[in-house]
């Protein structure tokens, strides 16, 4: 057999989130070329990916691209279909939007690492409509209404599913009507280190998008003022935030280090999580730093955290409901052991997902270059 040629195919690179970081992890076991939407050079130039070899569609080239890309949503389609992958053997996409439906040929295969269904155009769709006017919602009716079935019909397109969760593997199975596996993301545990001493204040840290909810953690603790809370993280939603933030509250934005991040991660007394998140990878993230997690309880967060052990949940995203749970973290807090809230994140490990995926990836391939050449069995 010739020497294995890999393509590489993301969404886009914009900002770094959980999926930019499984992109990393999956360039560092397959090192090939990486196709993206678009990507924004100075988070390029300043990353991982600076000296990487990134090929962009011609949606880089529109105005605003990096700012409104969004906005693009009805050229999406024609972008990612215009990536010619005809002469690449093994096609790895990893997906939260169209990525997974990149065009392929019998003779190639290829493997989606699946961290969600399109979300605006299945699960968050109502949510999405309502934030519009009359106008637009019209136009994003007709747009996402397309977008579905376009969306359907790419799946023919991806052999094997690989899912971030058991939550995204039934959302997969409902949307698409494929069955999926689980392999659970994992993260660089040697960069986060156990912290047993925690300071008196709590700490979220997201992006500023409505479906994180940082607006409710806010409000939250606007109206406990006995408690101090740290927001990290920036977008469109920072604005609104303000609005709702009081004197014990503190917005540090978006332009932390990585290493400053995991200081206050360390530090925190505790990790509020407020979104219904595919899989959550900022939550392992704290508990890898021994830190509690009180998390609303649905979604990946329910698989990554253990009630009662290395966390708390509430059950709905209302003021209240986090206040309840806030309250019942205080009453047994001295029962979050720093050191069993780490041996717990090391489940998720990176070393851990490297393994898995790779051994899922050489199977498949097993598989597929025997049902390609059965004269060679």
């Amino acid at each position: 057999m010739s020497e294995l040629k890999t393509a590489i195919v993301h969404d886009w690179l914009t900002s770094k989130g959980g999926a930019e970081k499984f992109l990393e992890a999956l360039y560092q076991l397959f090192p090939a070329r990486v196709h993206v939407l678009l990507k924004d050079k100075k988070l390029i130039e300043t990353s991982f990916w600076h000296d990487k070899k990134i090929e962009t569609s011609f949606l880089q080239y529109m105005p605003f691209a990096k700012k409104i890309y969004r906005h693009y949503l009805p050229l999406f389609p024609i972008a990612i279909e215009q990536f010619n992958l005809a002469n690449y053997d093994l096609i790895l996409s990893s997906s939260h939007a169209v990525a997974k439906n990149v065009i392929t040929h019998a003779g190639q295969l290829h493997i989606c690492y699946c961290h969600t269904p399109m979300r605006y155009a299945w699960d968050l769709y109502h949510q999405y409509m309502k934030e519009l006017g009359c106008i637009k919602k019209t136009l994003a009716a007709a747009v996402l209404h397309y977008m579905r079935m376009w969306d359907s019909a790419g799946t023919s397109r991806v052999d094997h599913f690989i899912a971030n969760s058991h939550y995204v593997a039934r959302r997969i199975k409902k949307v698409y009507g494929r069955e999926s596996t689980v392999i659970y993301s994992g993260i660089p545990l040697h960069l986060f280190s156990l912290a047993s001493a925690k300071e008196d204040f709590y700490l979220t840290v997201s992006r500023m998008v409505p479906y994180k909810r940082i607006d409710l953690i806010v409000r939250a603790f606007s109206q406990m003022r006995d408690k101090k809370l740290v927001v990290i993280g920036d977008g469109p939603e920072m604005e609104r935030v303000k609005k709702y933030a009081t004197s014990n509250i503190e917005l540090l934005g978006g332009e932390l280090s990585d290493e400053e991040v995991r200081s206050y991660m360390g530090r925190a007394r505790a990790f509020i999580f407020a979104a219904e998140e595919d899989f959550g990878l900022v939550p392992v993230e704290a508990q890898a730093c021994g830190t509690p997690v009180i998390a609303f309880g649905r979604g990946g967060v329910v698989e990554t955290v253990k009630e009662g052990i290395t966390g708390v949940f509430f059950d709905e995203q209302t003021v209240p409901s986090l206040h309840n749970a806030i309250l019942e973290f205080e009453k047994n807090r001295d029962a979050f052991d720093p050191l069993t809230i780490r041996q717990h994140a090391e489940l998720f490990s990176d070393v851990r997902f490297q393994k898995e995926f790779k051994n899922f990836i050489d199977s498949k391939l097993s598989e597929f270059y025997e049902s390609r050449y059965p004269s060679r069995r």
